[in-house]
């Protein structure tokens, strides 16, 4: 899940204050056709209503993978790795590296891309070159010159996905996806849903516990959004997260004696990457090293990007220091590539996962249409969080001018009648705030709070043998941990 995102449609019955429990029978959708795809993996399209509320009329294709079980099969385990707009088949692709070999042992392991994403009926708005600029702007506006260009970038982002996405952008909510998962449960043959979701993909598995309480056997939420706050509240908390995760890693820096930074305390160090981004700013940086950059130079919002990547991986962090070893010496192209890496562009230019993304999150939440108020909120998140705050607030500004009206009203997800739902939150995560985990456990009813002491986005499978164990037995035997559990 990349930082602008999480911010979560329905064309299901929606009130004003939220969705509705479905339990309605599912028309048919077919049984999957899979074909083999290489490397042990089967791959399959399935089926589903455009409108879920006019179940016989236009259909749209979801892209499906799967790898069966290696040993005594319990049912599938769908996946989910965040975004909005990350692909669910090229997750499942990684699958070694996602899940266990215990729990590959006992599930099929299914991916799948939800609708708008990737090989799902994508959102398109840009082409590559019109993306570059867009994620090149300015996104801290000085003065009035510099918020016209972003106020035009961002009017004109929402006007190409409206042109070239049309009456997709209505359908591409959660609400919608959730549905598409119960019609995938179902044609893969299973009773009831177990589901592994990361980052959004943890709002993804509320909505679906939400809408379908008798439907889930097991779910695990790992990097957990709160779905109860308003949008500015939602990016308000994040970048506060990636100001904590900052810190940690400059405080961790310092310890080793081979940092970038000058200064030999944290808020010296801090300070450094506020007065390097304003630099980046004055004076785009050079990012020719790497071969393929072009003409690209690196301006302060990919300044911004490039050193808050490193953030959702501890492993990551000595890139960091890397890019930044660079960075004060004039060359962007180490904050270059971390960037790209965040919005997945490769040289060969980018998928749709910042398209998804943006088209994913203005209908699933309700943003205002005044332009004054991101600049207000972004004048509150310099004083809070000063290096990551303005860019946040300002990066949801295409939502201002979407062609879809929101069709998700922010309120909790109670879930109420599901088996036991846990939830992973990790207490210095950069892009979900460990807060949002508590929140998320406290409002659903059957919600088990497993915490992990440590940094980096979500905490499955990412070496801490405590929380792959709990994670493990719960998925297997449905048994959660003791609600209020720590790791290590």
């Amino acid at each position: 899940m990349w930082f602008r995102a999480l911010t979560v449609l329905v064309a299901v019955a929606l009130l004003a204050a939220g969705c509705v429990r479905d339990e309605r029978p599912l028309p048919a959708t077919g049984a999957l056709a899979w074909t083999d795809c290489g490397d042990g993996f089967q791959c399959a399209k399935l089926a589903v209503p455009l409108d879920h509320d006019v179940p016989d009329g236009e259909r749209i294709r979801i892209s499906v993978i799967r790898l069966p079980a290696t040993g005594d099969r319990i049912g599938s385990l769908l996946l989910n790795p965040g975004g909005p707009g990350g692909s669910g088949v090229a997750y499942a692709r990684a699958a070694q590296s996602v899940v266990s070999p215990g729990v590959r042992a006992r599930f099929d392991i299914v991916g799948f891309d939800p609708r708008g994403v990737g090989e799902s009926a994508p959102v398109d708005c840009l082409d590559d070159r019109r993306l570059d600029a867009f994620l090149a702007l300015d996104a801290t506006p000085d003065d009035a010159a510099e918020r016209a260009a972003l106020e035009r970038g961002s009017r004109e982002f929402a006007q190409g996905c409206a042109a070239h996405a049309g009456k997709l952008l209505r359908h591409v909510g959660t609400v919608d996806a959730a549905r598409d998962m119960d019609a995938l449960r179902e044609a893969l043959g299973d009773r009831k849903l177990t589901y592994l979701g990361k980052s959004y993909g943890t709002f993804l598995g509320a909505v679906y516990a939400d809408l379908f309480p008798g439907r889930t056997r097991a779910l695990v939420l790992d990097g957990a959004v709160d779905p109860a706050l308003s949008r500015f509240r939602f990016n308000a908390d994040q970048a506060a997260g990636f100001e904590v995760a900052f810190r940690a890693y400059v405080d961790d820096c310092l310890a080793r004696g081979d940092c970038p930074f000058r200064s030999r305390d944290a808020d010296g160090a801090l300070e450094e990457l506020t007065e390097l981004l304003r630099r980046t700013d004055r004076h785009p940086l050079p990012a020719g090293a790497g071969g393929d950059a072009g003409d690209r130079v690196v301006t302060e919002p990919l300044a911004l990007l490039g050193a808050l990547t490193p953030l959702y991986d501890r492993g990551g962090w000595p890139m960091l220091t890397e890019a930044l070893t660079q960075a004060f010496k004039g060359d962007g192209t180490m904050l270059l590539h971390n960037a790209d890496t965040l919005v997945d562009r490769a040289f060969d230019g980018y998928s749709n996962q910042t398209e998804a993304n943006m088209a994913v999150n203005c209908v699933d939440g309700v943003y205002p249409k005044d332009v004054a108020a991101y600049e207000r909120a972004a004048a509150d998140l310099s004083r809070t969080a000063p290096r990551f705050g303005p860019y946040i607030a300002w990066s949801s500004l295409p939502c201002a001018y979407w062609p879809a009206r929101p069709t998700f009203q922010n309120h909790p997800l109670t879930a109420k009648g599901a088996p036991p739902i846990l939830v992973v939150g990790t207490t210095r995560d950069p892009a979900t705030p460990y807060a949002w985990a508590r929140s998320l456990a406290g409002e659903l009813e059957s919600g088990v709070l497993l915490t992990y002491d440590g940094d980096g986005h979500t905490a499955y499978n990412s070496g801490d043998t405590c929380v792959d164990t709990a994670v493990d037995r719960y998925l297997v035997t449905g048994a959660p941990p003791k609600n209020g559990a720590t790791c290590p």
